[in-house]
């Protein structure tokens, strides 16, 4: 059950998202126990869940910060994570992301694309700078998740394809501003089939083998992230697998001599420590069902809207042994998208003014907020307030 006062309740406002801290700092402390177990290297992935007060808390437990817009990279610094821990991705950096990732130096981006390559080497030039460089490959893996977050198959616009890859890394050595530093994979998110990272780790495994033959070995690795969540019985299992994800890699990848590992794990260090509370508007009889309008929209959490994830909604208000019947449980904003679920088994008593929370959503929920039909962004609270 969510984690959460009647005091918080009557005090604040709805929607709101609400965070579990403890949850967050138990996820967070077996991450990194079973990531050193096998000398991996952890970046959290900014995109997940860019709260300042959960940035400070990831950074207290010694993860890096992996960025996909120059933003990320300000918001990592302003939080405390040292430069030489900050890795940038992402297919489209502009001129002034660029420069601001070579003035704050951080670790290395991960680049997609030729083009890219050569611009990063320009500016690193005027800038008097040398910029180290991750290639970032796309291995042709299906993740076999939705196809909106699958991004390692050859249709993606992710990375490099393979038949690129020599003369991406010859392209680096030629630059004069450009070091290259490794290698850099991620096939999609939400993967619970721990296969897929084998079959990434063979694909992986066959592409460094390659290129190592003609002299060229990366000193990193990155496997970006992917590993999933429950999202259908969060308190059954509100901290992912760590131990068989690393050990995945750790049994299938075939490292080379001081050659160093790493990961960008978002969704599964903050997904489970969030969820998004609201109160009942209207309960409305359909013709042919009924309706439980919430005060939360698709603006405060759009992943339902946008690729019909699925996410446990709870009434938190009603007792535990209430019979059940199904409703369609939607939000206030003008469009027939702005559903979190259909024929959802709730209390039978639910009535206006009943609490509900929608769970799993510290991951991809608050930092996709937008102020669609004027609405306001709903605020944040935590357990420990």
């Amino acid at each position: 059950m969510i984690a959460i006062t009647a005091r918080q309740l009557r005090e604040i406002k709805t929607p709101f998202y609400f965070y579990d801290v403890e949850l967050l700092d138990k996820t967070l402390q077996l991450a990194v126990r079973e990531a050193k177990r096998h000398d991996f290297h952890l970046h959290y992935a900014l995109k997940a869940n860019a709260n300042p007060r959960l940035l400070e808390i990831i950074r207290e437990r010694g993860l890096g910060a992996d960025c996909v817009s120059g933003n990320e990279v300000e918001a990592a610094i302003k939080s405390g994570f040292p430069a030489g821990s900050i890795v940038y991705a992402g297919v489209g950096k502009s001129d002034e992301e660029i420069r601001l990732a070579l003035q704050q130096e951080i670790s290395c981006f991960n680049c997609e694309s030729f083009p890219e390559l050569e611009v990063i080497n320009d500016i690193a030039g005027a800038m008097g700078k040398t910029a180290r460089v991750s290639l970032r490959v796309n291995p042709n893996v299906d993740a076999h998740t939705h196809h909106y977050i699958t991004t390692g198959v050859e249709e993606n616009k992710f990375g490099f394809p393979v038949d690129d890859l020599e003369q991406a890394v010859n392209r680096c050595r030629e630059l004069p501003n450009i070091e290259w530093t490794g290698l850099h994979f991620h096939v999609g998110s939400q993967i619970t089939d721990t296969s897929v990272f084998r079959s990434l780790c063979e694909r992986v495994n066959e592409i460094q083998r390659g290129i190592a033959a003609r002299g060229l070995v990366p000193s990193r690795v990155n496997f970006g992230g992917g590993l999933g969540v429950d999202y259908d019985d969060p308190d059954a299992r509100p901290v992912p697998d760590f131990a068989a994800y690393f050990q995945a890699f750790a049994d299938s990848f075939e490292r080379l001599p001081g050659q160093q590992v790493h990961f960008e794990p978002g969704r599964p260090v903050v997904a489970q420590c969030g969820s998004l509370v609201t109160r009942v508007l209207y309960v409305k009889e359909g013709k042919n069902k009924k309706f439980i309008i919430l005060d939360a929209g698709m603006n405060d959490l759009i992943r339902p809207a946008l690729y019909q994830a699925r996410h446990r909604i709870e009434n938190i208000s009603a007792l535990l042994d209430e019979p059940l019947e199904p409703y369609d449980v939607v939000g206030p904003v003008c469009e027939s998208s702005d559903c979190f679920g259909k024929a959802v088994p709730l209390p039978v008593t639910t009535r206006r003014g009943d609490f509900f929370a929608i769970r799993s959503c510290g991951a991809y929920g608050e930092v996709m907020a937008s102020r669609y039909n004027l609405r306001p962004i709903a605020p944040s609270r935590f357990s420990n307030d």
